[in-house]
């Protein structure tokens, strides 16, 4: 297993993280089968999307407007417990094939990590499977 940790320097922000994960399944010289990504944190995400300039922030903006205002029972800090639904939603893993030693992704996608509740230091776990 390996162990990353990304910095996030806003209270909300959608950082690209796929040249990380590349980096690190080149490390292991797997050339095909599964990575396996989970994010330790419950008021973060991970998934994939496009990331043309301007979407982190729509992204964000629609993720703002899905959560309905009402009075959270979150006993140590209602006020981002919209957080923890958002992450639930999103989700805080991916598993993704590897082929020639690298993500196979669509032509647009990328791999997001969601901060919402940042700035904080975020560990991701990765894991590889390697085809046989």
């Amino acid at each position: 297993m390996i162990k990353i940790t990304v910095k996030t320097s806003n209270k909300k922000e959608v950082l690209d993280i796929t040249d990380i994960v590349n980096e690190e399944i080149g490390k292991q010289k797997v050339q095909s089968g599964l990575v396996n990504l989970f994010l330790t944190h419950t008021t973060a995400a991970l998934t994939t999307a496009d990331l043309d300039p301007g979407t982190d922030q729509d992204y964000l903006d629609a993720f703002e407007q899905m959560i309905p205002k009402l009075k959270f029972r979150h006993p140590h800090d209602p006020s981002h417990t919209p957080d923890h639904i958002l992450s639930a939603l999103i989700g805080t893993s991916l598993t993704l094939p590897v082929e020639n030693g690298r993500l196979v992704l669509g032509t647009w996608q990328r791999i997001l990590l969601i901060d919402f509740d940042g700035p904080r230091e975020r560990e991701i776990l990765i894991n590889l499977l390697q085809s046989i």
